[in-house]
């Protein structure tokens, strides 16, 4: 199989590299705006694509004719969606015509990534069939984006995801995970919303359900999250837990509160059972998943050692 990955410098981009580089008999193209930033440089090749210009995503992609396209780029910072509407739109919905096109001219199976935001937020868990209704312009942005796959793309499948967190090797990208961990070892107050309800997805377990439903050719949409419903709170008191951080730093705050140019659905959260069933999706539990993120914060910080 070859795969070609966009966004290859974010969170989930980076997972799906160190996973695929490690696949005997696989080819990786990995892709992205800028330089590479993935420290290892072996066992892949690199191009530096701006998915937003229709020219470069066909010359890519008909110069490598990869079996299966993985789009993980996005405008995905949500209230800058909000102000700046044009590059939300270029990333998140013509960038994603100009892949599903460009795969069709070849026949590669395109796996795009999208979102619980194109829900309301007034219940969840969601499972596939729930009807969209996005709060937001980044949330209606991906929900376009989603329409345009399936309008386009002749092999497709959709992966919707909650709230990723994980570690990346140059530490450039922050999530509330490591925002919470980070604030609390610097003994600083923090607002937590307990209104909001979400099922954290750790980043190696959504590269896995990206890798099954890459090695399936599987159609149609699936949820793709962790398997833990937690409001925000909860998911801060329990990494303050793990880490042994004093958790009464952590202060309750309603969204109301926080005032963010965006509106965020107050409950998401998904049901996996579709992907559990049909991909052979096994996500970790929110705890095992903070035990990953310990393990790779101390290699980082032995590596960083060494190198010094």
């Amino acid at each position: 199989m070859k795969v070609l990955i966009t966004g290859s410098n974010g969170l989930l981009g980076q997972k799906l590299v160190d996973a695929y580089r490690k696949i005997e008999g696989s080819q990786l193209i990995a892709t992205a705006k800028g330089i590479d930033r993935y420290p290892d440089k072996t066992g892949y090749i690199f191009e530096s694509l701006d998915i937003t210009n229709q020219t470069e995503v066909n010359a890519i992609i008909e110069k490598h004719k990869p079996t299966v396209v993985i789009n993980t780029a996005a405008m995905t910072n949500v209230d800058a969606c909000e102000t700046d509407h044009s590059g939300c739109d270029a990333l998140n919905i013509d960038a994603v015509k100009y892949l599903a096109l460009a795969c069709n001219a070849i026949g590669a199976h395109f796996i795009h990534i999208s979102t619980d935001f194109i829900f309301d937020g007034t219940h969840g868990p969601l499972d596939e069939n729930e009807k969209a209704n996005p709060l937001s312009y980044y949330g209606n942005s991906k929900l376009i984006g989603e329409k345009t796959v399936i309008e386009n793309a002749n092999s497709w499948a959709i992966l919707r995801t909650v709230l990723v967190y994980g570690v990346v090797s140059d530490m450039s990208r922050s999530n509330i995970v490591l925002w919470a961990k980070n604030n609390l070892e610097q003994n600083k107050n923090i607002n937590v919303v307990d209104d909001q309800f979400r099922t954290p997805t750790l980043a190696e377990d959504l590269a896995q359900g990206c890798m099954l439903a890459a090695d399936k050719k599987a159609t149609g949409i699936y949820h793709i999250s962790g398997k833990n419903f937690l409001s925000v709170f909860d998911l801060v008191y329990r990494v303050a837990d793990f880490w042994k951080l004093d958790k009464s730093l952590i202060h309750i705050a309603s969204s109301e509160g926080i005032k963010q140019p965006a509106k965020r659905p107050p409950i998401t959260g998904f049901r996996i059972d579709k992907a559990v069933k049909e991909l052979g999706y096994k996500p970790h539990s929110f705890e095992e998943g903070l035990a990953i993120v310990n393990q790779q914060l101390n290699n980082s910080l032995t590596n960083n050692s060494i190198t010094q």
